[in-house]
């Protein structure tokens, strides 16, 4: 090392990092993968007790959980069914987090979205397929994003708590949605179910080719990309995190916070509307009560797991889908409701949560 360089206090190109140095380089991903997996193992070594107090094998549980998420082709393409929607949800918790707020109205932006699509693709049936889609989903991404920077709004304008006015929205958007279908939306067709008029079998969003899955799959994973783009890479993006890191600061240095808390905020209920636009023209057909399936809900804890990463955001979205598609299984085995995985889903919420205490400490800050 010459004597400029050790003047400046500037390393030799081959001289090895420090201990500390790779701690503090390497803790962070080492934290974000070990940490939340910890959490998992914790849940379910809980969950396989409850399962034991209530006289089932916990080993024969998680057993049934694999053979009906994972063990086949069929499994796969069910899983990947179920976690199609749950990605999409996912970035509306994700994407708000960025700019610090902890939004959990995804199941209102959904339910929402799917009647803004099913509404406007009826309209424009006849027109050419792609139109009524491309329609149908700006329809359903503008619906939930509105529904979601309202959220946003009244934090940053009214000063209200955005996860309390989140979850009060979703029970409202599910009332309006309820009125709208059983009422002057309904089709005259539809007796035992309400639903909306269809789509058309023509404006249906057909499966990926080789696949029993459709193409809402591709959808989210795309729209995942996006967004870890624009979150990491963008100056908007990195605006966004300094809002989310400090919102004073921000502001001082003269960032429009507003418009970044409105513009995350939207961004994710787009996501959110576009789930249910896929859920219409991929499953449905139609907008009715089947659309109420918790996958909002389901989307907060993939979102927690995920640590708010959007690439993250897709295997944990998967893993929750196989996770749900097992519960029929279980009740089919083992005489279990197939709402018993939601009791596993509860318990890793819990565990995610308690877990965040942990960050940090293994990359020895704090000291």
């Amino acid at each position: 090392m010459s004597s400029a360089t050790a003047t400046l206090g500037v390393p030799a190109a081959d001289t090895p990092p420090s201990g500390e140095s790779l701690r503090e380089r390497f803790g962070g991903i080492v934290e974000s993968i070990a940490i939340p997996l910890g959490a998992l193992l914790v849940a379910m070594g809980l969950f396989g007790l409850f399962m034991f107090v209530i006289g089932k094998d916990p080993l024969q549980v998680y057993r049934l959980i694999y053979k009906g998420g994972f063990s086949s082709a069929f499994a796969w393409q069910n899983t990947l069914q179920r976690g199609a929607p749950l990605i999409l949800t996912a970035l509306c918790v994700a994407l708000p987090a960025q700019a610090g707020l902890i939004i959990i109205g995804g199941e209102g932006a959904l339910v929402l979205g799917a009647l803004a699509a099913a509404v406007t693709g009826h309209a424009l049936d006849g027109s050419a397929t792609l139109v009524v889609q491309i329609g149908m989903a700006l329809a359903g991404m503008v619906a939930g994003g509105l529904w979601i920077a309202l959220a946003g709004g009244l934090r940053q304008y009214r000063g209200v708590n955005e996860t309390i006015s989140s979850l009060l929205l979703t029970y409202i958007a599910i009332a309006v949605f309820n009125q709208l279908v059983e009422g002057p939306l309904r089709d005259p067709a539809s007796l035992n179910k309400p639903s909306t008029m269809p789509i058309g079998d023509a404006n249906m969003i057909g499966s990926i080719p080789g696949l029993d899955v459709h193409w809402g799959l591709v959808y989210g994973i795309v729209f995942c990309v996006l967004s870890y783009g624009l979150v990491r890479f963008t100056t908007p993006g990195f605006a966004v995190r300094v809002v989310g890191g400090n919102v004073r600061a921000a502001r001082l240095v003269g960032l429009p916070v507003g418009a970044l808390v409105l513009g995350a905020c939207f961004l994710g209920g787009a996501a959110a509307g576009l789930a249910g636009m896929v859920e219409v023209a991929a499953v449905h057909g139609t907008a009715n009560a089947s659309l109420i399936a918790g996958y909002g809900y389901a989307g907060i804890l993939v979102a927690f797991i995920a640590r708010h990463n959007a690439l993250a955001i897709v295997p944990v979205a998967i893993l929750l889908g196989g996770i749900n598609a097992s519960g029929g299984m279980l009740q089919r085995h083992l005489d279990l409701p197939d709402a018993t995985v939601l009791v596993l889903q509860g318990i890793a919420f819990m565990t995610i949560l308690a877990s965040e205490t942990l960050y940090g400490r293994w990359q020895g800050r704090g000291h």
